[in-house]
């Protein structure tokens, strides 16, 4: 078992839990509530007050945007994508079988099943359906999302099987037996809640959830990891570490790979500083590597530390954004010699890696386009070093999945803007993988075009943006343009197929941009620490830079300029509204990040100071109240129609801080200000396929609308 964590967005939790008590549908208690706020009472999630303003502000924008032929044609074009039987399956492997989760019309909820290899190469495979979320939703009066599976190897006959309540980041953890299709009547249960739950053995799980008052860090995520027995009850879990109220989430994981056992626990103190420990004979031993290490990898006889910055230990120094390795047994026995398995240049970061039995998959982006090299241990300490064939331009090669404790079996996402997804499967040592599955063409690529362009931002950085414009496009500024950012948490904007920004926005004649500004990974650790807090301005350059030269090239125009971002990326589209008014036509700013004064007081916000800073200290307020659009909104000032999209499920941001931004341009007596809120979908777009679309073409119709 791997403890690398995800370049998506670090250690055991961020973006993929989440998850918000009781208590904090209201304003955290003990905390001073701002007197000159006059739209508090937003942040009463529930609240009668507040669902009221909700359906008010729901249906003046469903009037306006979402009750035309062009609107129904929009969303329907979507869902057609979203729902096609000829999507790729995508599957992970878990034995002999080939594990796969799939909604589409017929089960919108979805259904969870598997196939074997033989019958996944067919084009028609049958599928064994282990679970029907519908059925399961018709059969409890339930609406549960399924939000993932862990099961116990090698045998994989018992899994822990989390479900949602309403979409959101909280989930149910029910036992679920493969054989009999079926939850484990007295097997392990554990309530809604933010957990973390894997398996030690067929009895014993590492726990880490909500035990009741104090148990949950100021983050809103697990503070204590505990050793579960079956048939006890969870009050009698033994405590394994109990970590700070002000630390991230603690975490604890069993590696069952046979002859390499080991238990570890991980300590986040915060996204980007955390320590690992191994937990051997009752006693907790910890990895002397840096605390702020990107990733700590403990697999088979190895240890892998992706740095974040450089560290220089046993003579050497190894660079920032480095991969190096080191026997796991010779490291704990004190040696610090290890082989660099990647070392960053200007162009190049490391996106991510995969074990194989016998070797290690690199994923490089080479000015944010893909390439990969596979490495391979020798006898004599060296590691060769071979390239995997290339990819076509302006594609993303993404290795989905391998079969690390037992051949060296690998799965190959192939994806570009105009090029349909494809899923490849090979084995090293076995000549060139295979196509085993295409995704089908939703849009006629061949009348548009990809090109990669540089913006130099306000301090002299080139800045590197995708464009895809129909062929022969006329530079005379009047084109409609869709600029999409995100800009942190060493997230990467690489190239991929969406059939819905094809059908919606490339097909009616407009251009699509994406932006690499920093604040993500598309080069390393340097490209996210260059926007962190009180440089957080730089992303926002950026972005605005990248604007500039669009209209400079005579792409577009700012009344034909449209820019869209959701989460993080949400905080980025209030800052264009506040920042840059001037330059934009229209804004959808998602599921957004926007008092930034009371960030950490909502939902999990507590969990992103690391990347935002603190605004309760008055010195790190100073600079945060630069990129706070809540607070920098003013009346009087003309700024572009903007649409705001949230859902009340969403318990990682929360719904509040879009509806306070909505109401407080409202209350200074602007127009051209849109919300919708769904109720399920947490912090995606929707629960099912169906809101997905109408989320993604109320965005889409919006910014056509408005882009005149």
């Amino acid at each position: 078992m791997s403890l690398k964590t995800s370049a998506r967005l670090a250690l055991v939790l961020a973006v993929i839990m989440g998850g918000m008590t009781h208590a904090q549908d209201n304003p955290t208690p003990g905390t001073a509530a701002p007197s000159d706020d006059p739209y508090l009472w937003l942040e009463d999630i529930h609240s009668q007050r507040a669902m009221d303003w909700v359906k008010a502000q729901n249906a003046i924008t469903q009037k306006q945007f979402a009750s035309s032929p062009e609107f129904t044609k929009t969303q329907d074009r979507i869902l057609e994508v979203l729902d096609s039987d000829a999507r790729i399956p995508y599957v992970s492997r878990r034995g002999d079988h080939l594990y796969n989760f799939w909604q589409d019309k017929a089960h919108p909820r979805g259904i969870w099943r598997r196939t074997t290899l033989a019958e996944y190469r067919k084009a028609d495979p049958a599928w064994d359906v282990l679970l029907d979320i519908d059925a399961l939703n018709k059969a409890e009066g339930k609406r549960w999302v399924f939000k993932g599976s862990d099961c116990l190897k090698p045998a994989y006959n018992r899994c822990l099987i989390m479900l949602s309540p309403d979409g959101g980041d909280a989930v149910e953890v029910r036992e679920f037996d493969i054989a009999s299709k079926s939850f484990v009547k007295g097997g392990f249960e554990l309530p809604i809640a933010k957990t973390q739950a894997s398996w030690i053995d067929e009895n014993h799980l590492y726990v880490g959830t909500d035990f009741g008052p104090g148990s949950m860090t100021t983050s809103s995520y697990p503070r204590i990891a505990k050793v579960w027995t079956r048939g006890t009850p969870l009050s009698a879990a033994t405590t394994v570490y109990e970590g700070k109220t002000t630390d991230l989430s603690i975490s604890a994981a069993h590696d069952r790979t046979p002859g390499f056992e080991r238990d570890f626990v991980t300590v986040a103190h915060d996204f980007f500083h955390s320590d690992t420990y191994q937990l051997k004979n009752g006693k907790l031993i910890h990895l002397d590597v840096p605390v702020d290490a990107a990733n700590v990898d403990a697999h088979r006889e190895w240890l892998l530390v992706q740095l974040r910055n450089a560290w220089t230990v046993g003579g050497n120094t190894y660079p920032s954004g480095a991969l190096i390795a080191i026997k796991y047994d010779d490291f704990m026995a004190g040696k610090r010699q290890f082989a660099t398995l990647f070392a960053p240049d200007a162009h190049t970061a490391l996106s991510n890696y995969a074990w194989t039995r016998h070797h290690i998959i690199l994923d490089i982006m080479d000015d944010v386009k893909s390439r990969l090299d596979v490495l391979s241990p020798q006898a004599d300490g060296h590691w060769a070093r071979e390239a995997m064939p290339g990819a076509p331009q302006f594609s993303t090669v993404e290795v989905l999945d391998t079969d690390p404790d037992n051949t060296d079996e690998y799965w190959l996402s192939v994806t570009g803007f105009l090029n349909p997804s494809s899923l490849e499967r090979g084995v090293l040592g076995e000549g060139q993988a295979q196509t085993i599955k295409h995704s089908p063409a939703f849009f006629d690529a061949s009348k548009f075009e990809v090109s990669q362009h540089f913006a130099t931002s306000r301090d002299g950085t080139q800045v590197p943006y995708f464009e895809i414009a129909p062929k022969g496009i006329m530079l005379d500024g009047a084109n409609r343009t869709l600029l999409y950012g995100y800009g942190g948490f060493e997230v990467s904007l690489q190239p991929f197929y969406s059939g819905s920004v094809g059908r919606a926005w490339l097909e009616r004649g407009g251009v699509y941009v994406i932006a690499n500004i920093r604040g993500g990974g598309e080069y390393g650790p340097r490209w996210h620490q260059a926007a962190l807090q009180e440089n957080r301005l730089r992303a926002y350059e950026d972005f605005a830079a990248v604007a500039m030269d669009l209209i400079k090239r005579g792409v577009t125009s700012p009344n034909h300029l449209g820019a869209e971002g959701g989460s993080n990326g949400g905080l980025l589209m209030g800052n264009m509204l506040t920042l840059y008014p001037q330059l934009f036509g229209a804004i959808a700013c998602e599921v957004p990040l926007l008092d930034m004064k009371r960030y950490t007081h909502l939902s999990a916000g507590a969990s992103w100071i690391a990347e935002y800073g603190d605004p309760d200290d008055p010195k790190q307020w100073s600079f945060i109240k630069t990129f706070s659009p809540y607070q920098n909104v003013k009346p009087g000032v003309t700024y572009p129609p903007v649409l705001f999209y949230t859902t009340t499920s969403d318990d990682r941001v929360g719904p509040v801080q879009a509806r306070k931004m909505a109401a407080k341009m409202e209350g200074m007596g602007y127009k051209n200000v849109w919300f919708f809120e769904n109720t399920e979908g947490g912090h995606g777009a929707g629960a099912d396929n169906k809101q997905a679309a109408y989320m993604h073409a109320l965005a889409f119709d919006f910014l056509w609308d408005r882009l005149q």
